[in-house]
């Protein structure tokens, strides 16, 4: 048995949920996948996938086996570039998943440049707004804001967004403007369904205390910009990050409440599953989001105009 073929071929049909898609992706025959899987677990003596006509699935002792071969294959990539001198210049491909809304505004034209700097890598990634597992779904880096997720993480702030609580014109001229967040009660509140205070939204007073406010509406929902969108049509009030509503608070769209008052900011992070070293894709990514969101162009000020332009 090619034990590096083996643990090559295990984890790619996890990652890709299939052993025809594993073949493609590792330009091999199917029954050659099959079989390194098969070698694999009669080396092992033990069963690492359960197998029916529909789905594939990990077994307890795969999960785990699975988990550090990953880190394995890693840890021998690294080893790899280390001895060409990779460390230096970023290449392969980095597997990114980050919410639906940040990565379209704000990752992809980051990846755009990026790409521009180093032309030999290449980037997959997946967008949702749930927290991805990373070491199970195959990941080298999360883009997470607000938490960091798993114990066994590892994150590095790369920015800050904070929260704007806002409302169309056409809502605020119908129901009147709260002046402040106990106000909040007798309104429509579009609320989030990944928020880490659920219905209960955090505001501080200029003397900095605690001025909660509990809230309720017609519309909850998984996505941020699901809920800005509601908000434009005078549905409700929406209190969700400066990187989504900016634009529209920009334009008009939406007008920022409670200025009297101030939501938490939130860090924004790169999450990678706990390792000794990091491969030089995932330290070169790094240090470039956090040079380049160093000086956000979503950071809002109260008069609703960006407060400085991002440094390039």
């Amino acid at each position: 048995m090619d034990r590096f073929l083996a643990l090559t071929a295990f984890a790619k049909v996890v990652e890709t949920g299939s052993f025809a898609r594993a073949a493609d992706r590792l330009d091999m025959s199917v029954s050659s996948v099959s079989r390194h899987v098969s070698d694999l677990e009669a080396h092992l003596d033990a069963r690492l996938l359960n197998r029916t006509t529909r789905r594939l699935s990990l077994t307890e002792s795969g999960r785990v086996f699975h988990e550090r071969c990953v880190q394995l294959l890693a840890d021998l990539e690294e080893a790899e570039e280390s001895a060409t001198a990779a460390t230096v210049t970023p290449r392969g491909t980095l597997r990114l998943t980050a919410s639906i809304t940040f990565g379209v505004r704000h990752l992809a034209p980051a990846i755009a440049e990026f790409l521009t700097r180093y032309p030999s890598m290449r980037f997959d990634v997946q967008l949702s707004d749930r927290a991805v597992d990373l070491v199970d779904e195959g990941f080298d880096i999360a883009v997470r804001i607000g938490a960091i997720g798993s114990q066994n993480l590892v994150g590095r702030k790369i920015g800050t967004t904070s929260l704007v609580c806002c409302a169309a014109p056409a809502y605020l001229a119908r129901h009147g403007e709260p002046r402040t967040p106990e106000e909040l009660a007798g309104h429509a509140c579009l609320t989030y369904e990944y928020s880490s205070f659920g219905k209960v939204w955090p505001f501080r007073d200029r003397e900095g205390r605690e001025r909660n406010a509990r809230v309720e509406g017609p519309a909850h929902a998984n996505n941020g910009r699901l809920l800005v969108a509601l908000a434009m049509e005078a549905t409700g009030i929406a209190c969700e990050p400066d990187f989504i509503v900016g634009p529209d608070v920009l334009a008009g769209r939406l007008v920022p409440i409670l200025r009297d008052f101030t939501a938490p900011p939130a860090s924004i992070y790169v999450v990678y599953p706990s390792r000794r070293h990091l491969s030089a894709k995932v330290r070169a990514f790094t240090d470039f989001l956090a040079a380049r969101f160093a000086d956000p162009e979503w950071m809002l000020p109260v008069s609703g105009k960006p407060v400085r332009a991002r440094k390039k």
